[in-house]
């Protein structure tokens, strides 16, 4: 709506002022929204040192390490090729914000073109509203009473705030709360693709929960969702492909089934970063919920793609850890200064970017080895050296903050906000 030749986004307005109240529930002051790229607000920035500040514009290769480093011309190529192949399957992307936890990179997500994010926890989804995603799917069942309380709250001032159930008591604990506070919450139904991590069986019993909510007062069925994690990392794409059709058949005939009685299937969300060119072949299957797309790491590069059996490069890796060598005294090795607190134990063990006949392991605390076997080069004391991470959603929880760096220039500093939200 126009007046006194103004364009006025009165959409707009009604969120930042929900927000601000939420935050204000919360006893949080309200914070200011930065833009796509460029990380910290002016306010955030006077907390920092003179040092810091000069932190910008400088080379990669001059920042202090251990550091975690993410290339923005790689992730913004993987946000583009998930968007397209999706797009071009008939599918949508809404991707799992638990892998990055960064306000920055979700709001690189919904401008390319996904339709919601996300998030594990209850705190994930807290942090992201608090600082401007709106569209959020919370893929885990809040149980106690304390994460359903909170799930409310987020649900009051985000309308498109959407929660998982996979029980009939648990569907009962939601419309109880979602009446006391005097809203209607959307709900999905969490399917089990056969891990039995969560989620209801497929079939009968979750085609009964679906009716349950459906009548529940203060409840809103909006259709399922069906993780197949245990699919993600098979090697090999056929056997990866006919491993996850498998599994999610079943869910596939569930939609068919609510389908049949009227019951919301809008939402079909499910897969990831190992399955979202496959995941599309799921009858009624509407979008998928890929996360380490954005990063990639070892794990995932070594489980072989459509068209490369032997690494699995249908994106690249955008994200590395910027470490030091210490010391270099003892032949045909040296320590550097990324170890389990930088890298974690994750394996197969981190690798260095660029290069080959080395390996490198970070068992220690603070000190990873890296082995020299044929090596490509060497390094010496004061060298700093990039690290392909082996699993990027449990190292990007080490952080406070992450580089973007294009052209090996810092081009912004992203603080990792949903860093240990885990509850």
């Amino acid at each position: 709506m126009a007046r006194f030749g103004l364009n006025i986004d009165y959409k707009s307005i009604k969120m930042k002022n929900n927000r601000r109240r939420f935050l204000s529930n919360l006893g949080s002051a309200t914070i200011m929204i930065p833009s796509l790229i460029k990380g910290y607000t002016s306010s955030e920035l006077q907390h920092f040192s003179p040092e810091r500040l000069n932190e910008t514009n400088i080379s990669i290769w001059d920042l202090d390490t251990p550091s975690l480093c993410v290339d923005l011309d790689i992730l913004e190529a993987n946000l583009s090729k998930l968007q397209a192949i999706t797009t071009q399957n008939g599918i949508a992307a809404r991707p799992h914000a638990k892998t990055h936890k960064c306000p920055q990179i979700a709001r690189l997500q919904m401008a390319a073109g996904s339709i919601g994010i996300c998030v594990a926890k209850i705190s994930e989804a807290e942090v992201m509203f608090d600082h401007g995603i709106d569209k959020i799917l919370c893929t885990t069942t809040n149980v106690t009473q304390d994460k359903i309380k909170r799930a409310m709250s987020l649900k009051k001032w985000c309308p498109d705030f959407i929660q998982a159930t996979d029980s009939p008591a648990n569907a009962r604990l939601l419309s109880e709360a979602a009446s006391a506070m005097g809203i209607t919450a959307d709900i999905v139904v969490d399917v089990d693709p056969g891990m039995h991590r969560t989620g209801i069986p497929a079939g009968e019993p979750a085609l009964q929960l679906a009716q349950l909510v459906d009548q529940l007062p203060s409840l809103r069925l909006r259709g399922i969702l069906c993780y197949d994690g245990g699919s993600q990392h098979v090697s090999g794409f056929e056997a990866r492909k006919k491993q996850t059709l498998d599994r999610l058949a079943a869910a596939a005939d569930t939609v068919g089934m609510m389908r049949k009685a009227g019951l919301n299937t809008e939402i079909f969300s499910g897969g990831g970063t190992g399955t979202y060119n496959i995941d599309h072949e799921n009858e009624g299957f509407t979008d998928v919920q890929a996360g380490s797309y954005v990063f990639m790491d070892n794990q995932y590069m070594a489980i072989g793609g459509e068209h490369n059996t032997d690494v699995y490069d249908d994106f690249r890796p955008s994200l590395t850890i910027l470490t030091t060598v210490l010391n270099d005294q003892y032949e045909g090795r040296v320590t550097t200064d990324a170890g389990a607190k930088a890298c974690t134990i994750n394996q197969p063990w981190p690798a260095v970017k660029g290069q080959s006949g080395m390996d490198y392991r970070s068992g220690s605390d603070e000190f990873g080895t890296l082995i020299f076997n044929d090596p490509s080069r060497t390094y010496r004391v004061g060298e700093k050296l990039e690290l392909i991470v082996s699993h990027c959603d449990p190292v990007v929880n080490l952080y406070d903050q992450m580089y973007a760096i294009r052209n090996e220039k810092v081009e912004a500093i992203w603080k990792i906000y949903g860093r240990g939200k885990s509850s």
